[in-house]
């Protein structure tokens, strides 16, 4: 009984550790602003333009599957408790390995956060992946939630 628990425990826990590592990126395409406004139409000027990067989301996948792979590795290793631990180490092993396999080549993706001073005093800020053209002192409006040159 005593030595599937092992394996099993080691396994969950590689598991719960590949899963904490994923992350979960900002949406270049969500727009940010006043609540309440999404019918009106206001007018503004571009106070700043800034260029961001959001994190890549990847999937705990690669990391699931290492430690799969590592485990059944290292339980091919030793003998007694010598093979718990080594499948132990195996599936951990494996599990950054193929953390770091999958998220390799995974480049952030920039996009254009778009700071406008309203008419009316407020700053409200957006973000898009395209500036069309857009820069600091053009006039422009805001109905939707959606930024136009005006």
């Amino acid at each position: 009984m005593n030595n599937k628990l092992i394996p099993f425990c080691s396994f969950v826990s590689a598991l719960v550790l590949a899963t904490a590592c994923s992350s979960v990126p900002d949406d270049p395409a969500k727009v940010y602003g006043t609540v309440g406004q999404a019918d009106s139409v206001q007018l503004g000027t571009v106070n700043g333009i800034q260029t961001r990067e959001t994190a890549q989301r990847h999937s705990a996948a690669g990391a699931l599957l290492g430690a799969v792979v590592g485990g059944v590795a290292g339980h091919q290793i030793g003998g007694g408790t010598g093979k718990t631990a080594a499948t132990a180490v195996g599936a951990v092993g494996g599990a950054v390995v193929g953390d770091r396999i999958a998220s390799a080549g995974h480049d952030p993706q920039s996009y254009y956060q778009i700071d406008v001073r309203m008419d009316n005093g407020d700053l409200r800020m957006f973000d898009y992946a395209d500036l069309n053209g857009l820069r600091v002192g053009d006039r422009v409006r805001v109905q939707d939630n959606q930024l136009q040159r005006w």
